[in-house]
């Protein structure tokens, strides 16, 4: 049994892009979402390490701090990992995602390389919206949680235009009843294709559901296939 769990393990590289290409050496900063942890990114960051990247994990207090504060969380954690790395690539999932948009609209980090979004509220959310009438939910989701609605006034729509290379990967898949009532168009439970969209940033919409797309093994393939390339042309078959 055991060897057999060793040959799979052996295989597994071969089930996304992860051939690791000789004198890569390429860091990738990983940052989570919501209500998340660096836990929720691991499978993710082990496909990028198969594919021949350095991988900082950034965790940070989603739920309790500042927004200020997790932008500084993950400017920190930048500049202790990454300054001997050819280039600097970012992947953040939903919120992680405007952290790190964040970030980098008031830093240029040298060698900045790609930045992929996994389900990013970057129109907001109309979930967020339709908690808002539930008290109990509102604390649930922190002060930053409960400012991803999709008025001008909340935290996403405070985000500049990307200045840098930029690929979003959307979700279309709903497993949750309330997404279909409360969120129009297609969605991944808790963002809609239409706001996870930034204009002029190329997107791939993948059918997984919002808390489980870093997971998949397409979603592996189409950022490695980004983070080289700086398009998703057959990322996916």
């Amino acid at each position: 049994m055991k060897r057999l769990f060793l040959a799979v393990l052996a295989l597994a590289p071969a089930a996304c892009e992860t051939t690791p290409v000789p004198g890569e050496g390429e860091s990738v900063v990983l940052v989570h979402g919501l209500g998340r942890s660096p836990a929720s990114m691991a499978l993710l960051a082990q496909r990028l390490k198969w594919a021949g990247y350095r991988i900082e994990n950034v965790g940070y207090e989603s739920l309790t701090a500042p927004f200020p504060e997790q932008v500084a969380t993950l400017a920190a954690a930048v500049d202790a990992c990454c300054d001997d790395s050819p280039r600097v690539h970012f992947v953040g999932h939903s919120l992680g995602g405007l952290v790190i948009r964040r970030y980098l609209a008031e830093v240029s980090p040298p060698r900045l390389g790609r930045v992929v979004l996994l389900a990013p509220p970057s129109g907001g959310s109309h979930f967020v919206e339709w908690l808002g009438d539930v008290p109990a939910a509102v604390d649930a989701l922190g002060p930053v949680g409960s400012s991803l609605g999709t008025d001008s006034t909340d935290l996403p729509a405070t985000l500049p235009p990307p200045d840098y290379e930029m690929g979003i990967i959307a979700g279309s898949r709903s497993v949750q009843p309330i997404g279909p009532l409360a969120i129009p168009g297609p969605d991944d439970g808790i963002v809609s294709v239409e706001q996870a969209r930034v204009e002029g940033v190329p997107m791939l919409v993948l059918p997984r559901t919002h808390f489980l797309i870093m997971n998949s093994r397409h979603t592996a393939t189409a950022v490695i296939r980004f983070l080289r390339t700086g398009d998703f042309e057959g990322a996916v078959e």
